[in-house]
């Protein structure tokens, strides 16, 4: 005979079962959406986690997945919206949390990105460098420039207050366009070292930025007596000499910087305009050929050899270069950061 109470445990047996066959079923969903993650197949995970939520409302680990899949997808804004929730669901969720900062910070948030990659900073305290590295830019983003030179100084071992952090933050602030606080940056590293390398380096950079050529030659020729074996240093100082119109003394410092450093493709580029405003056309075509070889990728050498090449009636191999150097401005213009 069967009793009510044994109708009662039947009945929490079947149950029993049926939900661990849904977790069990659940969860190889979200494995096999785990798996085209991991082989790169984003849009078919994003596509089967989709479905997944619209059955299982509030199945934890959903946001967590979707998360990923558009973060590694570049769908920055979407990722923000599931590593949100998936860090909400779990404040442990490190992997939420390191992506969630990366995200707001790759969609130009900088102020929402600090805090999750605080948090980062403060589980990882020495091994999560890419974290570290986009908090530092987001303070110098927001302004906080104290905290990024903390930063910064951190990532890369130094004294906060020494003359090498300062410098450091003085170059990461002019890659992003900070000049003005970039110059006050190396100036102060020169203040706590009058002898340190790279910072006339610095900020002769920032004078070309402002095209202040006279105050960018003496701070080259103020690094150089510094540091007289640098060859960018050298490189830049050639190339300010061009911008001056003083081609012999570019000529000169350009071929020193090349005995220094043959790998280096910039100062064959910058040769190759000196030799053309010098008129000497047949070398200076040997020259920026060269720098092409060296340096596939080089705007300028494109764009000066087309204009050689139509100055000297060879049009369809000045349209090829002038196309290609377009090609080329147009690929980096896409890219993030500063490109001067």
């Amino acid at each position: 005979m069967v009793t009510q109470k044994s109708l009662a445990l039947l009945s929490l047996c079947v149950l029993s079962y049926t939900l661990a066959a849904r977790c069990h079923q659940e969860d190889e969903s979200l494995a096999a959406a785990r798996s085209l993650i991991q082989s790169g197949k984003n849009q078919e995970a994003i596509a089967q986690l989709q479905v997944l939520a619209a059955r299982h409302p509030g199945m934890k680990g959903i946001n967590h997945e979707l998360g990923v899949a558009y973060y590694r997808e570049g769908g920055y804004l979407e990722a923000v919206k599931y590593l949100q929730d998936a860090w909400r669901e779990s404040p442990e969720d490190r992997d939420a949390a390191q992506l969630l900062g990366l995200s707001f910070y790759s969609i130009g948030r900088p102020t929402e990105a600090i805090p999750a990659l605080e948090q980062v900073r403060r589980w990882y305290p020495n091994a999560d460098m890419d974290a570290v590295y986009t908090l530092g830019l987001c303070y110098a983003l927001t302004k906080n420039y104290p905290k990024a030179l903390e930063t910064f100084a951190e990532l890369y071992g130094l004294p906060t207050e020494s003359a090498a952090a300062h410098l450091l933050l003085a170059r990461m602030l002019l890659r992003q366009g900070f000049d003005p606080v970039a110059e006050s940056e190396a100036r102060k590293a020169l203040s706590l070292s009058p002898q340190s390398p790279l910072a006339h380096f610095t900020l002769g950079e920032f004078y070309v930025y402002k095209a202040d050529y006279p105050k960018a030659l003496r701070e080259f020729q103020e690094e150089l007596a510094v540091n007289p074996d640098y060859a960018p240093a050298l490189t830049h100082l050639g190339d300010v000499y061009w911008r001056l119109n003083r081609y012999d003394e570019a000529e000169t410092v350009l071929r020193r910087s090349m005995w220094l450093d043959s790998t280096a493709s910039e100062p064959y580029v910058i040769m190759g305009k000196v030799l053309v405003r010098k008129g000497q056309l047949a070398l200076a075509e040997r020259t920026l050929q060269r720098a092409i070889a060296m340096d596939p990728n080089s705007y300028t050498a494109h764009h000066f050899l087309g204009q050689l090449y139509r100055e000297t009636g060879r049009t369809d191999a000045a349209e090829r270069e002038m196309k290609t150097a377009a090609q080329i401005q147009q690929l980096q213009a896409q890219n993030t950061g500063r490109n001067r």
